[in-house]
């Protein structure tokens, strides 16, 4: 998997990092069961800071997309991904509050913000093509 960090952009490294693997799940290019490079072997490949990625990692483990174990190291999820429950419903509504404003402060449509999430829907259900 490859893995595109922008250095200047105001998302912190650690963000970017840990939305990429989620994509990258979401894609189907990490299965379940995966193995992930380890903190030290990640950052060394990146450029980054070890606490950088064992922050993304903390957060992935936190959320239920990888595991760490002794033997196997850091893995997507065997198990599957967590489930659609009430506590992800909420946030998925706090992350798209401030953007959907700020779309009806542009003066978007409904269906032009609709069509966005379909296209990006779309996007990483047909692996980025």
């Amino acid at each position: 998997m490859l893995l595109k960090l922008d250095l200047q952009s105001e998302i912190p490294i650690y963000t970017q990092l840990r939305n990429q693997i989620i994509e990258g799940i979401g894609r189907g290019d990490l299965k379940y069961g995966d193995a992930l490079p380890s903190v030290r072997n990640l950052a060394s490949d990146l450029g980054i800071n070890l606490h950088t990625v064992n922050k993304a990692y903390t957060l992935l483990k936190q959320d239920g997309y990888i595991q760490v174990h002794r033997q196997k190291g850091v893995v997507v999820n065997p198990e599957g991904m967590p489930p659609i429950d009430e506590d992800f419903l909420n946030k998925i509504k706090d992350e798209f509050r401030p953007i959907i404003a700020e779309c009806l402060c542009r003066g978007m449509s409904k269906e032009e913000v609709s069509l966005i999430v379909k296209q990006i829907y779309t996007m990483i259900k047909e692996k980025g093509r």
